[in-house]
C-alpha cells in the first residue's frame, strides 16, 4: 500500500500558555495565539478548520459548535524549554529535547577559538571591545543578535571567498564546544569581508553579532544551515523513512530547520506558494512523508499584526479543500503548530504555548486525542503509520484512532 503522512504546520499557531510559564515564562501568562487572532479579526472564515475540528479545541463562540468533526482532535505540550521554532520543528520530528544553557558569545570565545585554532584555523580576535571571532580573515563568529539573549551563535560568511561547505566545517567546530541551542551556519553572495566585518553591533543588553539584514547575506545566494544541540537526524522521522526507501519532501521553513539527506526540498516564504508546493508534492510523491510549515503566521506574530495572522490562517484554510481532495484513503493527515507567538500579549516574541493538534484519515472517526506530552507525538505516530522504526522520542496517537 502507498501510504503517505503528510505533515502541516502553521507557525506559532498555539493555543493556550502552558502551565509551567507561569513560573519561567511570565509574560506569556494569558496567551492564546488562535483565541486572540479569532478575538481581534471576528469576521475571520475558517470553515475547513471547522469540518476538521478547530473548535472542538478552541470552544470559541465565534465559530460554529454543531460540526461533527472530521478530524481526531486534541493538545500538544511543548517539551523543549521556552518556546523555539528550531527546537519545536526537531521536536515534531521526534528529537528529545536535551537541557541547554544560555551564555553571550564572549563567556565561549576563548575555548571556540582554540578549537578552531586546533584545526588549523587562522584565528583573531580584531576588537577587544567588540569581542567576536574572526576566522581566516573571512568568517565572522558571534552572538545571533536577532534572537533571544545567549541562546544562539552565527557563523557568518561572504560566500564569494570561501565555499558554504567550509563555512559549515567551521560552525561544526563551534557546535562541538559550546552547549547553546544553536550555533548556525550563514552567508550570502555579494558580500564583501569588509561589509561583515563593518555590519558588527553590541545589542542593548550587550550581545555582539553582525546584523544580518544589514550586512546582505540575505540578499542574494543566501545558504544556511541550523546546527542544534543534541539532535541526531538519524532518529527523525524524515531521516528514518529516507533510509527505509520512502520519498521524503520538506516544504517551506521545514526544509530550512530539518535536515534528511536525500530528500526533496521546496523553500519558499510565501505562504500561496508554500501551499502550491504542498499539492504539487502530493501529486509526485507515492509513498512517505511531506511535511511544511507555513512561516508568515509567524511573521505575522512578531510584527504584532493580528490582522495579518488571521489573513494568512485564511489562506491555509482556502487550499484544504484542495488538499483534501488529493488525498487518498490511505493518507494521514497531521496539523499543528511548533509554539505560540500571540501578537494581542504585548510583547514581540513567541509564547510558550501548547499546539493544536488535527490528525485526519477519510476512513477514521474522530476521537478525542487528549492533551499529551510532547509535539514528538506527529512522528512517533507518522513512523507507526508507516510501519517504520520509532522516532527517539514521542507516543503514537495511532491506536486511538478507529476506522469508520
Amino acid at each position: 500500500m502507498n501510504k503517505r503522512v503528510i505533515i502541516l504546520i502553521l507557525d506559532s499557531l498555539g493555543v493556550g500558555y502552558m502551565a509551567d510559564a507561569k513560573n519561567y515564562h511570565p509574560q506569556d501568562v494569558g496567551a492564546h495565539t488562535f483565541h486572540h487572532v479569532i478575538d481581534s479579526n471576528p469576521s475571520i472564515e475558517i470553515p475547513n478548520f471547522e469540518k476538521l475540528g478547530i473548535n472542538q479545541i478552541l470552544q470559541h463562540p465565534n465559530l460554529n459548535k454543531e460540526i461533527q468533526p472530521l478530524a481526531s482532535f486534541g493538545k500538544l505540550n511543548l517539551m523543549h524549554r521556552g518556546a523555539d521554532s528550531f527546537e519545536g520543528h526537531n521536536e515534531i520530528m521526534g528529537s528529545k529535547p536535551k537541557k541547554t544553557y544560555q551564555a553571550p558569545f564572549v563567556e565561549n570565545m576563548m575555548e571556540v577559538k582554540s578549537a578552531l585554532e586546533a584545526e588549523g584555523y587562522d584565528v583573531k580576535i580584531p576588537d577587544h571591545d567588540l569581542p567576536y571571532l574572526l576566522v581566516n580573515d573571512l568568517v565572522i563568529v558571534a552572538d545571533n543578535i536577532e534572537t533571544d539573549y545567549g541562546q544562539i551563535y552565527n557563523v557568518s560568511a561572504p560566500l564569494d571567498h570561501i565555499s558554504f561547505d567550509d563555512v559549515l566545517k567551521i560552525g561544526k567546530c563551534v557546535r562541538k564546544n559550546v552547549r547553546v541551542n544553536r550555533v548556525i551556519a550563514l552567508g550570502g553572495e555579494n558580500v564583501t569581508p569588509n561589509h561583515l566585518k563593518n555590519s558588527i553591533e553590541r545589542r542593548e543588553d550587550g550581545l555582539v553579532g553582525v546584523n544580518s539584514p544589514k550586512s546582505n547575506v540575505y540578499k542574494k545566494g543566501y545558504q544556511v544551515r541550523h546546527l542544534g544541540y543534541g539532535i541526531s537526524p538519524e532518529h527523525q522521522l524524515p531521516t528514518i523513512a529516507k533510509k527505509a526507501g520512502l520519498e521524503v519532501s520538506l516544504v517551506g521553513k521545514m526544509q530550512d530547520v530539518i535536515y534528511c539527506e536525500g530528500a526533496t526540498k521546496r523553500p519558499g516564504v510565501d505562504t500561496e506558494n508554500v501551499m502550491k508546493d504542498i499539492l504539487q508534492e502530493m501529486k509526485s510523491v507515492q509513498k512517505g512523508v511531506i511535511a511544511a510549515t507555513v512561516q508568515e503566521t509567524d511573521l505575522a506574530g512578531h510584527a504584532q499584526d493580528s490582522a495579518r495572522y488571521a489573513n494568512r490562517i485564511q489562506l491555509v484554510d482556502n487550499f484544504l479543500p484542495q488538499i483534501f481532495e488529493e488525498m487518498t484513503d490511505q493518507d494521514l493527515l497531521i496539523m499543528s503548530a511548533d509554539h505560540g507567538n500571540d501578537p494581542t500579549i504585548g510583547h514581540n516574541q513567541h509564547t510558550r504555548e501548547k499546539t493544536y493538534l488535527l490528525a485526519y484519515q477519510k476512513k477514521c472517526r474522530s476521537v478525542d486525542l487528549g492533551e499529551r506530552d510532547t509535539l514528538s507525538d506527529i512522528a512517533a505516530t507518522g513512523a507507526g503509520y508507516l510501519g517504520l522504526e520509532q522516532t527517539e522520542n514521542g507516543s503514537s496517537f495511532l491506536p486511538f484512532m478507529k476506522r469508520r
